[in-house]
C-alpha cells in the first residue's frame, strides 16, 4: 500500500503528480467533481484522476517525465525526417556562464558521467538543451 497518498485535500496548483492508475506523471491543474485534473508535463491532454490513487511523484519520476516531455517536443520540432541525412554527432550542450539552473544540469551531467551512468548523462544533456533553447534562445 503506497503512502503519502492525496485523497484527503486538493493538492496545491502545479504540485508535480503521480497516477498509479495509469502510471503517468502529471501536473496538478484543478478538481472535477470527484476527480483531480492532471496534465502531462510538457502540455498536453489533461485526464482524470482519482484521488486515491495519486500521490506526490519522485524526484526519479520528475525527471523521466520532463525528459519524455522535452524528447515529444524535439520529435514535433523536427526539420528533416527521421531517417534522412546522418550527422555528425552534436557536442555536448556548454552551461550558459552564471545561470543556475545550467550550472545544476551540468553538475548533474558531471555527477551521471562520474559514475558511468550514460542514460543519466543524456537525460541532462537533453534537458539542457531544451533549458538552452527555451530560456537563452541558444
Amino acid at each position: 500500500m503506497e503512502t503519502d497518498k492525496c485523497a484527503g485535500t486538493a493538492p496545491e496548483a502545479g504540485a508535480v503528480l503521480y497516477d498509479g492508475e495509469s502510471g503517468r506523471v502529471g501536473e496538478y491543474r484543478a478538481k472535477a467533481g470527484p476527480y483531480l485534473l492532471l496534465r502531462p508535463l510538457g502540455g498536453g491532454r489533461e485526464w482524470e484522476a482519482d484521488p486515491g490513487d495519486v500521490r506526490p511523484a519522485t524526484p526519479a519520476e520528475q525527471l523521466s517525465a520532463k525528459v519524455r516531455a522535452a524528447n515529444d517536443q524535439g520529435t514535433r520540432n523536427r526539420a528533416e525526417p527521421v531517417n534522412g541525412p546522418q550527422h555528425e554527432a552534436p557536442r555536448p550542450p556548454v552551461p550558459v556562464p552564471g545561470c543556475t539552473e545550467c550550472a545544476e544540469l551540468g553538475a548533474q551531467r558531471a555527477a551521471a558521467r562520474a559514475g558511468f551512468d550514460w542514460s543519466g548523462e543524456t537525460d541532462a544533456n537533453v534537458l539542457l538543451r531544451s533549458h538552452q533553447r527555451r530560456d537563452h534562445g541558444v
